[in-house]
């Protein structure tokens, strides 16, 4: 008797786990390739660019206050009471005159009033890669939807890619990209004709004053 109704618990086990459902696998975590956010948009819904996937990580960083924007291309971070200066890495914004001898590019100061509308007086992080000869952290200086200003200034035409010396200075390969967008949609400075880099300018201009 023992056999049997051991015998029909095993068959009556057997049954029901043959009609259970299986269990809904858990949903995909978000990792730093997987943005939490829809690819393409940002935490608030409106666009933004991923053209060469994350930016590249920084060796260290830095957390601070937008107290200063100097130009297109360069800011002051307000880091536990220290003031830096960060040079944005991978682009090369229109150059601001300084006197006669060497004058301003045209879209200096439209680069300068983009840049400021994007950090300016905002708490921000600098992912940051070295310190050049003017003591500055060069760094990609992120946004809150995980794009970087950086990245923004080339896209929206208001910097270049910094592809002088053979790319030397170019960390971020994507702003190749971006760089190509802004100018086949006339963004920015891409609007005028005869566009010059800003290390070409710093050159011919302010070196040899062929301007």
């Amino acid at each position: 008797m023992l056999g049997v109704a051991l015998a029909a618990a095993l068959i009556h086990w057997f049954q029901d786990n043959r009609t259970q459902p299986p269990e809904p696998p858990e949903p995909p975590q978000a990792t730093a390739r997987q943005p939490a956010h829809p690819a393409g948009t940002a935490s608030g819904g409106g666009p933004v660019s991923r053209t060469g996937g994350a930016v590249p990580p920084g060796r260290y960083t830095l957390t601070g206050t937008v107290t200063k924007v100097a130009d297109g291309d360069t800011v002051t971070l307000r880091v536990d009471g220290k003031q830096h200066r960060i040079r944005l890495d991978s682009i090369d914004a229109p150059e601001a005159g300084h006197g006669q001898q060497e004058p301003g590019q045209p879209y200096a100061d439209a680069s300068r009033r983009h840049l400021e509308q994007l950090v300016g007086g905002k708490t921000l992080t600098a992912q940051c890669y070295e310190q050049d000869q003017f003591e500055r952290d060069v760094c990609a200086l992120m946004l809150p939807d995980g794009n970087s200003a950086n990245r923004a200034q080339v896209a929206a035409g208001y910097a270049w890619a910094y592809t002088a010396r053979r790319g030397d200075y170019l960390n971020d390969t994507a702003m190749r990209g971006l760089q190509q967008q802004a100018r086949q949609a006339g963004s920015g400075l891409w609007g005028q004709a005869g566009a010059t880099e800003p290390w070409k300018w710093r050159y011919e201009c302010w070196r040899n004053h062929r301007c």
